[in-house]
């Protein structure tokens, strides 16, 4: 076995630019095959992530009907004042399956310190938000219910906002910054959280009392929509049909009119992510499928010019004994390497770029020694099922032809 792959060895080498022709069309399918699958595992896994950051059994109902971009985030349309805080009490008393929650506000200002002056996203909630969002505070503390009760001019800031409007975000604490026409008190600020599901940058928002804003900041009686926690998330299909029904029901909606109203989970926008990461993997596997038929053809057509240029090899040890099948066996041997060497060197350099991916784009780290194990012996075969033909027709050489016409 050492001697035909020492003699593999040294007719690849012979024809070395041919080899690495042949060796291409598997390698980049290799490497289109093994990244793809594992970026698409880690953009799922970061999807999970996000989801359980989100908050625990996480159920939002919202005011009109936003739009979903395909990469899952939400686009709202103008200002909606159909969804009361009447409604946002009847969700969470009247649903059995949400275990708290709080309505919310949501409205792009500006904020300033000085002469600072930034864009950020209010959040005005009760002081259950951390709870219900899975949120915690990394300076300072969440204003209480007390100050919900006041409407106490506080805030917490979150990460970004607060390195912007002060040399660093731990001198937040204290000072008075100006939201609109209101003077706040910064109590908090949150740790960095990155962007949520929806596409929103968490480390830009400030989060308020809803009362305050409500009242002291915009004298409005409507709200966004209401963030709820469920009991568990194997209820989730009927705590949002019966979210539904209490809706329509405050609303006053006809069975044939449609909702003004959206209910939907952290898990349904982590749906749209999965479906849309479904069709890159398919164009994936579809454009790696393409390479290796190249490839494939590619090492079939140098071993067949391999058999042609060595028949009097083939001539000369058949001669001196050699049997059909080791003829066989020495072609089928080289295909093997060939497209093995193409596929292993395809799945090392795919790990390394998707763990530079994976390091510049903040995804978790995920690899699966299986899969580049499988892809590294169906090149293999895929060498093997390439080089057949050659290989048979290899040890069909007739020795008398061959030797009379040398």
């Amino acid at each position: 076995m050492l001697s035909y792959l020492r003699i593999a060895l040294r007719s690849l080498a012979a024809h070395k630019l041919r080899s690495a022709l042949a060796m291409l069309g598997v390698f980049l399918g290799t490497l289109a095959l093994t990244g793809v699958i594992h970026v698409s595992e880690a953009l799922k896994e970061q999807a999970r992530l996000e989801t359980e950051k989100l908050g625990p059994n996480l159920l939002v109902a919202l005011a009109g009907q936003p739009t979903f971009r395909r990469s899952g985030s939400i686009r709202y349309g103008g200002v909606i004042t159909t969804f009361k805080q009447d409604d946002a009490d009847a969700l969470l008393k009247n649903n059995p399956f949400v275990k708290e929650g709080t309505p919310f506000v949501t409205k792009n200002l500006k904020i300033s310190y000085r002469r600072n002056l930034v864009s950020s996203q209010l959040i005005a909630a009760n002081a259950n938000f951390p709870s219900v969002r899975a949120a915690t505070v990394a300076y300072g503390r969440f204003f209480t219910q007390q100050e919900v009760e006041q409407r106490a001019k506080v805030c917490v800031l979150g990460y970004t906002i607060a390195n912007q409007l002060f040399a660093n975000h731990t001198q937040a604490l204290g000072k008075i910054i100006r939201y609109g026409l209101t003077n706040l008190q910064v109590i908090g600020v949150m740790p960095k959280r990155g962007r949520d599901l929806a596409g929103t940058d968490q480390d830009e928002q400030v989060f308020v009392p809803i009362t305050t804003y409500m009242r002291r900041m915009s004298n409005q009686d409507w709200v966004s929509g209401v963030f709820m926690t469920l009991y568990t998330d194997k209820a989730e299909e009927e705590a949002k049909q019966s979210s539904i029904d209490i809706m329509r029901r405050q609303h006053k909606i006809q069975p044939t009119e449609k909702d003004d109203f959206l209910v939907l989970a952290a898990k349904d926008v982590s749906k749209l992510k999965t479906q849309a990461l479904e069709l890159v993997w398919i164009l994936g596997i579809m454009s790696s499928s393409i390479s290796f038929s190249v490839g494939a053809m590619g090492i079939l057509s140098i071993m067949i010019l391999l058999v042609q240029t060595r028949k009097l090899e083939i001539g000369v040890r058949r001669a001196i004994g050699a049997r059909r099948s080791a003829i066989m066996s020495q072609f089928l041997l080289e295909s093997s390497l060939l497209s093995g060497i193409g596929g292993t060197l395809g799945a090392l350099i795919a790990i390394v770029l998707i763990t530079i991916i994976y390091y510049t784009a903040g995804y978790p780290f995920i690899y699966d020694p299986l899969l580049i194990a499988v892809v590294s012996l169906g090149s293999c075969l895929l060498g093997i099922f390439a080089g057949a033909y050659p290989a048979w027709v290899a040890s069909n050489v007739d020795v008398l032809d061959v030797l009379r016409n040398r």
